[in-house]
């Protein structure tokens, strides 16, 4: 559906201003499709990055810093969301011994299943969300995102 039936708005200062709509509009659509998705593994989006990350990691550890650097939205508080999965028993928090002040996060056996499994739906659930997209479109609009991040 097109973005003005969406918002129900008709008019736009310009093409640029559009876009920028048509881009938050977009990115909060997909995000609520992952959210509806992540509720059932009772994950938040943020969380699910996280565990994302130290599943690439695994078995090697990551710091709370580089969580911080590695993840989709910068504004999230990478400690606190730590702490919650530490509390599902999804990561493990341990001194580091070379940096006493330095913590390391693993993920554990639990959260790796719970990644996997979640990864899975996810996947499924944006692999539908885009279909309408031809790859090469896909490709072109991935090109296109970038250059405008530049």
């Amino acid at each position: 559906m097109r973005l003005e039936e969406e918002i129900k708005q008709s008019k736009f200062k310009d093409e640029t201003h559009k876009l920028g709509v048509n881009i938050i509009y977009s990115a909060s659509w997909l995000s609520s499709k992952h959210l509806r998705v992540l509720k059932e593994f009772n994950l938040s989006i943020q969380q699910f990055n996280i565990l994302r990350i130290l599943r690439g990691r695994h078995p090697e550890s990551a710091t709370v810093k580089l969580l911080s650097e590695r993840m989709i939205d910068k504004m999230s508080n990478a400690s606190r969301l730590v702490e919650k999965l530490r509390h599902k028993g999804l990561v493990e928090r341990t001194s580091c011994p070379e940096d006493r002040r330095s913590v390391d996060i693993a993920i554990t056996r639990e959260g790796l299943e719970i990644i996997n499994q979640a990864s899975k739906v996810t996947e499924n659930e944006m692999k539908n969300a885009l279909s309408t997209l031809t790859k090469k479109e896909a490709k072109q609009l991935n090109d296109l995102l970038d250059k405008m991040r530049d």
